[in-house]
């Protein structure tokens, strides 16, 4: 599940053209804990998923599927 999730928000990402540096600024999150997260290998927190979907523009269950 965790690397599922990595994937698709790094499709998400490359989909908006952004560094890993740019989505963590966007998000108030750090580059190297997003990186783990995009990696599979981080457990984020809700607050942290609502951060990330916040930057990306997109609903929290956007982040665990394509629809």
């Amino acid at each position: 599940l965790l690397k599922a999730l990595g994937k698709r928000i790094r499709e998400l990402r490359d989909a908006k053209g952004w560094s890993q540096e740019r989505r963590a600024e966007a998000a108030y999150l750090d580059r190297s804990y997003l990186a783990g997260i995009e990696r599979g290998l981080r457990n984020p927190s809700v607050r942290s998923l609502l951060k990330i979907a916040g930057a990306l523009k997109v609903r929290i269950g956007e982040l665990f599927s394509e629809d």
